[in-house]
C-alpha cells in the first residue's frame, strides 16, 4: 500500500530455495516384493508399509491456494527472503559477532522474531503465485479481490488482530495507480488492454509484508513494467543502514526514467510519480506512525538516513503521464490515525462503527467491503463522520491523467544488523 506525499499523513543477490506449495509425497514405502527369508527357509513376501499419516504425512497446497502455513511449516520455521550483504562503510556487519549476536537476539523476542514476517511474505508469495495464474481478462474486480482475499485469510489462518489481511487489496487500474479496491456492487471487469496494479498485504502480529506487482496481457506496455521493476530493484540495492533517503529516490528516478514505451507509433518517456512514495513499517502501521519516514521517487535533498532494524516498503510507480497523481473517485480505504485525538462523538452510529473498527482493524487499514463482511450497513454518514473528526483517515485513489498507464513494483524489506533481507522476493519478481 503506497505513501502519498501530497494526500495526508501515512498510507542481486542468490535467492534461496523456497517452498511453493507444491510438495513432493515421499512417504516410505517399502517395495512389495522384496523378499525375506525366514527360520524355515522358506521365503515370504515382507508386506507393504503402510502410508504414514496424522502428523507425520507430508501436506501441499492446493489450487486455488487453501492449507494454512501452519500445516505446511509446522516447525514454525519459515523461508528467508533474498539476502544482500551490505556494502561499504557497512560491510564489516557480515561478519560482526556483535550483530550476530543481535540477530540472535530478535529471533528469540517473541516482539521482533523476523519469523512474523517471513510467516506473512511466504503466504504473500503462495498467495500471488496462483493470482498471477487465475487473473485474466474478463474477469470482475471483486472477483479478483475475492480471490487474493479468500486465499490470504486461509494461508495466514486468520484470527483477530493476530493474524489476516494486511490491507485492502488494490487493484488499480490503468492511469489510476494506487488505493482503488472494489465497494459494494463495483461492476469494472478487467479488459485485456488494461494495466493492472495488484498490491497485497498480509500481517502476522502486526508485521505487515506489503508487496505489489503490474499484469497486462499484451505487449504495448511491457516497457512500462520493465522499467518500474528495474527501479524498485534499483531501490532496493541502494537501501541499507546508513543510506540517505534522497540519494535512494535518485537512484530510482534514474533508473525509471532510462526506459521509453511505444504507444500507437508515438514514443512515451516513463516517468517517475514524483508525489507517491515507497515508507517505513513498523508493527500495524503500515506508513510507519507518526515517525513514518517516505522513500520519494525523484531525486531530493531529504538526508535522513535508514537505520537498523527499520522495515521499509520499497515502491516504485511509473507512467507514461505527468509523473504526479491527484484523489479521483469513490474512497474505498481507511485506517484509523495513529493517536487520534479523544474526540467526543455526537453520532451513536459513529461511536459503534468505532468500536468495530477497534476491534477487528485497530491501526490496520480496512475497506468498506470489508465493513460489508462484518455486517455492519448503512454506515457511511458515521465513517464519514469520524474521518471529519479526525479519527479515521481517508485514502481515496490516486490517478494520474486520463489517458496515461502506470505501474508498479513493490517488496518489503528488513534492515536486519548483518544483512538486508528482502522479505517477499520470489521467482517471480
Amino acid at each position: 500500500m503506497t505513501h502519498s506525499t501530497t494526500t495526508g499523513p501515512a498510507i542481486d543477490a542468490k535467492v534461496d530455495a523456497r517452498v511453493t506449495g507444491a510438495h513432493d509425497d515421499d512417504d516410505d514405502i517399502d517395495d512389495d516384493e522384496q523378499d525375506a527369508t525366514n527360520g524355515d527357509g522358506k521365503k515370504k513376501k515382507k508386506k507393504k508399509a503402510k502410508k504414514k499419516g496424522g502428523s507425520g504425512a507430508k501436506v501441499g497446497q492446493t489450487e486455488p491456494p487453501r492449507v494454512g502455513l501452519s500445516k505446511l511449516f509446522p516447525d514454525g520455521v519459515y523461508p528467508e527472503g533474498e539476502l544482500q550483504e551490505y556494502k561499504d562503510d557497512n560491510i564489516w556487519r557480515t561478519t560482526s559477532e556483535e550483530k550476530r549476536a543481535a540477530e540472535r537476539a530478535a529471533m528469540e523476542d517473541p516482539s521482533l522474531t523476523y519469523q512474523n514476517i517471513r510467516r506473512a511474505a511466504e503466504v504473500h508469495r503462495q498467495v500471488r503465485a496462483y493470482a498471477r495464474k487465475a487473473i485474466r481478462p474478463g474477469m470482475r474486480m471483486m472477483e479478483i479481490a475475492d480471490l487474493i482475499e479468500d486465499g490470504t485469510r486461509a494461508l495466514v489462518e486468520e484470527s483477530g488482530l493476530e493474524s489476516g489481511i494486511g490491507f485492502p487489496t488494490g487493484l488499480s487500474l490503468n492511469n489510476c495507480a494506487a488505493h482503488y479496491t472494489p465497494n459494494a456492487g463495483d461492476t469494472i471487469v478487467l479488459q485485456k488492454e488494461d494495466v493492472l496494479k495488484v498490491d497485497i498485504g498480509v500481517h502476522v502480529n502486526g508485521r505487515i509484508c506489503d508487496s505489489a506487482f503490474t499484469l497486462t496481457f499484451e505487449p504495448t506496455y511491457n516497457n512500462l513494467l520493465e522499467a518500474v521493476k528495474a527501479a524498485t530493484n534499483a531501490g532496493i540495492r541502494e537501501a541499507g543502514i546508513d543510506a540517505r533517503l534522497g540519494e535512494i529516490g535518485a537512484i530510482i528516478q534514474e533508473t525509471m526514467e532510462s526506459y521509453e514505451v511505444e504507444v500507437g507509433g508515438k514514443v512515451l518517456p516513463v516517468k517517475s510519480i514524483e508525489n507517491l512514495s515507497g515508507h517505513t513499517i513498523v508493527p500495524y502501521m503500515i506508513h510507519g506512525g507518526d515517525r513514518g519516514k517516505s522513500v520519494l521517487l525523484v531525486k531530493n535533498n531529504d538526508q535522513t538516513r535508514m537505520e537498523e532494524g527499520e522495515y521499509y516498503a520499497i515502491e516504485t510507480f511509473g507512467s507514461t503521464g505527468r509523473g504526479r497523481v491527484v484523489e479521483s473517485g469513490d474512497c474505498s480505504h481507511y485506517a484509523k490515525i495513529y493517536n487520534a485525538p479523544h474526540t467526543p462523538l455526537r453520532l451513536q452510529t459513529a461511536k459503534s462503527l468505532l468500536k468495530t473498527i477497534n476491534k477487528h482493524f485497530d491501526t490496520l487499514p480496512f475497506c468498506r467491503r470489508y465493513l460489508d463482511r462484518l455486517g455492519e450497513s448503512k454506515y457511511l454518514l458515521a465513517l464519514n463522520h469520524l474521518v471529519a473528526q479526525g479519527i479515521v483517515q481517508d485514502y481515496p485513489p490516486l490517478c494520474d491523467q486520463r489517458g496515461a498507464m502506470t505501474a508498479q513494483f513493490e517488496h518489503t524489506i528488513l534492515l536486519r544488523p548483518t544483512v538486508k533481507e528482502v522479505i517477499s522476493r520470489g521467482n517471480d519478481y
